[in-house]
Protein backbone atom coordinates (compact mmCIF):
# COMPACT_ATOMS: atom_id res chain seq x y z
CA UNK A 1 0.00 0.00 0.00
CA UNK A 2 1.28 3.44 -0.89
CA UNK A 3 1.89 5.64 2.13
CA UNK A 4 0.03 8.91 2.61
CA UNK A 5 1.67 12.30 2.35
CA UNK A 6 1.97 14.60 5.33
CA UNK A 7 -0.61 17.16 4.29
CA UNK A 8 -4.19 17.96 5.31
CA UNK A 9 -5.62 15.18 3.14
CA UNK A 10 -3.20 12.60 4.52
CA UNK A 11 -3.87 13.71 8.09
CA UNK A 12 -7.61 13.53 7.48
CA UNK A 13 -7.32 9.94 6.25
CA UNK A 14 -5.21 8.96 9.27
CA UNK A 15 -7.67 10.57 11.70
CA UNK A 16 -10.68 8.88 10.09
CA UNK A 17 -8.99 5.46 10.09
CA UNK A 18 -7.78 5.90 13.66
CA UNK A 19 -11.13 6.97 15.08
CA UNK A 20 -12.89 4.16 13.22
CA UNK A 21 -10.63 1.85 15.25
CA UNK A 22 -11.24 3.78 18.47
CA UNK A 23 -15.01 3.58 18.04
CA UNK A 24 -14.80 -0.21 17.56
CA UNK A 25 -12.40 -0.75 20.46
CA UNK A 26 -13.84 -2.56 23.50
CA UNK A 27 -12.05 -0.29 25.96
CA UNK A 28 -12.17 3.10 24.23
CA UNK A 29 -15.35 2.83 22.17
CA UNK A 30 -17.82 3.20 25.06
CA UNK A 31 -16.06 6.30 26.42
CA UNK A 32 -15.99 8.00 23.04
CA UNK A 33 -19.58 7.00 22.33
CA UNK A 34 -20.72 8.72 25.51
CA UNK A 35 -18.46 11.77 25.09
CA UNK A 36 -18.80 12.54 21.37
CA UNK A 37 -22.25 13.52 20.18
CA UNK A 38 -21.32 14.90 16.75
CA UNK A 39 -18.62 12.79 15.12
CA UNK A 40 -18.37 15.01 12.06
CA UNK A 41 -17.61 18.05 14.24
CA UNK A 42 -15.25 16.05 16.47
CA UNK A 43 -13.24 14.73 13.51
CA UNK A 44 -13.04 18.23 12.03
CA UNK A 45 -11.70 19.56 15.35
CA UNK A 46 -9.13 16.76 15.49
CA UNK A 47 -8.14 17.45 11.90
CA UNK A 48 -7.55 21.07 12.85
CA UNK A 49 -5.59 19.96 15.93
CA UNK A 50 -3.25 17.64 14.04
CA UNK A 51 -2.88 20.14 11.21
CA UNK A 52 -1.74 22.67 13.80
CA UNK A 53 0.61 20.16 15.45
CA UNK A 54 2.16 18.68 12.31
CA UNK A 55 1.77 21.40 9.67
CA UNK A 56 1.82 24.47 11.97
CA UNK A 57 -1.41 25.65 10.32
CA UNK A 58 -2.69 27.34 13.48
CA UNK A 59 -6.25 26.17 12.73
CA UNK A 60 -6.91 24.57 16.11
CA UNK A 61 -8.42 27.00 18.61
CA UNK A 62 -9.34 24.76 21.52
CA UNK A 63 -8.19 23.48 24.86
CA UNK A 64 -7.65 19.71 24.78
CA UNK A 65 -6.88 19.51 28.51
CA UNK A 66 -10.18 21.18 29.44
CA UNK A 67 -12.10 18.90 27.07
CA UNK A 68 -10.56 15.77 28.58
CA UNK A 69 -11.15 16.98 32.13
CA UNK A 70 -14.89 16.96 31.42
CA UNK A 71 -14.61 13.16 31.26
CA UNK A 72 -11.88 12.61 33.87
CA UNK A 73 -14.08 10.35 35.98
CA UNK A 74 -14.36 7.89 33.08
CA UNK A 75 -10.74 7.93 31.87
CA UNK A 76 -8.20 5.44 33.20
CA UNK A 77 -4.41 5.40 32.68
CA UNK A 78 -4.78 2.18 30.66
CA UNK A 79 -6.98 4.03 28.16
CA UNK A 80 -4.08 6.31 27.27
CA UNK A 81 -1.90 3.27 26.59
CA UNK A 82 -4.59 1.71 24.43
CA UNK A 83 -5.11 5.00 22.56
CA UNK A 84 -1.36 5.26 21.90
CA UNK A 85 -1.24 1.64 20.73
CA UNK A 86 -4.00 2.20 18.20
CA UNK A 87 -2.38 5.48 17.14
CA UNK A 88 0.97 3.75 16.59
CA UNK A 89 -0.63 0.97 14.56
CA UNK A 90 -2.63 3.38 12.40
CA UNK A 91 0.16 5.87 11.76
CA UNK A 92 2.68 3.09 11.04
CA UNK A 93 0.31 1.50 8.57
CA UNK A 94 -0.64 4.66 6.70
CA UNK A 95 2.35 7.02 6.87
CA UNK A 96 6.01 6.85 5.89
CA UNK A 97 8.11 5.56 8.79
CA UNK A 98 9.76 8.83 9.75
CA UNK A 99 6.44 10.72 9.70
CA UNK A 100 4.73 8.01 11.75
CA UNK A 101 7.55 8.13 14.30
CA UNK A 102 7.24 11.90 14.71
CA UNK A 103 3.46 11.72 15.06
CA UNK A 104 3.76 8.92 17.62
CA UNK A 105 6.27 10.93 19.67
CA UNK A 106 4.03 14.01 19.60
CA UNK A 107 1.02 11.89 20.57
CA UNK A 108 2.97 10.39 23.48
CA UNK A 109 3.85 13.85 24.81
CA UNK A 110 0.25 15.02 24.41
CA UNK A 111 -1.00 11.87 26.16
CA UNK A 112 1.41 12.45 29.05
CA UNK A 113 0.06 15.97 29.51
CA UNK A 114 -3.55 14.84 29.33
CA UNK A 115 -2.97 11.85 31.61
CA UNK A 116 -1.28 14.02 34.22
CA UNK A 117 -4.16 16.51 34.18
CA UNK A 118 -6.84 13.79 34.30
CA UNK A 119 -5.15 11.88 37.14
CA UNK A 120 -4.67 15.07 39.14
CA UNK A 121 -8.37 15.90 38.88
CA UNK A 122 -9.43 12.31 39.56
CA UNK A 123 -7.28 12.21 42.70
CA UNK A 124 -9.22 15.11 44.24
Amino acid sequence: MEKLELNDDGLWQVIRAFYDRVREDDSLGPLFSSAVHDWSEHLQRLGDFWSSVMLTSGRYKGNPVAMHLLHADQITPAMFDRWLGLWAATTSELLPGEVATVMQAKAARIADTLKSAVLTVSAH
